[in-house]
């Protein structure tokens, strides 16, 4: 009797698997997935704001433990590279641009906040239940490091490193 119910839900787990889409990881070397999100101030941005720029998408939720960690280091990094010309957009998941600009007053945050309400940029970039996650993009539009989860401001610095 077991034998029937277990091939039955392997049958079933199969056929929702096939069904659903896959989420399309950018891998290095792809050019980044568009994107086009409102700021946590109303301003519209779109990966043809940053053109000819290097960018760095952190995307976070203002609830997420790491990701509360990681942003002194993105703020300070954040500053010291931009005079080479460093893009550094924060992406709040599935929040209002209310919890956005609260985050930014408290950390003091340099750089935009783009406001992904309803969560479908990340999935766009195959964000899945990761929080943190980081994507460095070329001058040329391409992902050069993909890594979701934590990161330490050393790694960070050298993934800026590679996209400068």
């Amino acid at each position: 009797m077991k034998q029937p119910a277990a091939f039955l839900a392997f049958v079933l787990a199969a056929l929702l698997a096939a069904a659903l889409p896959a989420a399309a990881i950018p891998r290095p070397g792809d050019r980044a997935p568009a994107f086009r999100l409102t700021t946590a101030d109303g301003k519209t941005i779109a990966n043809a704001t940053f053109r000819g720029k290097p960018v760095y998408l952190n995307f976070f939720a203002t609830w997420c433990g790491p990701c509360r960690v990681e942003t002194p280091s993105i703020v300070a990094l954040s500053k010291k590279y931009a005079g080479r010309g460093l893009r550094v957009v924060g992406v709040d998941v599935g929040e209002s641009a209310g919890m956005a600009m609260g985050f930014a007053g408290d950390f003091r945050v340099p750089y935009p906040l783009a406001v992904d309400a309803d969560s479908s940029t990340r999935a766009t970039y195959g964000g899945g239940l990761y929080f943190p996650l980081h994507v460095f993009i070329d001058r040329q539009g391409v992902v050069r490091l993909y890594h979701p989860g934590e990161m330490t401001a050393d790694e960070i610095e050298a993934a800026i490193r590679r996209i400068l």
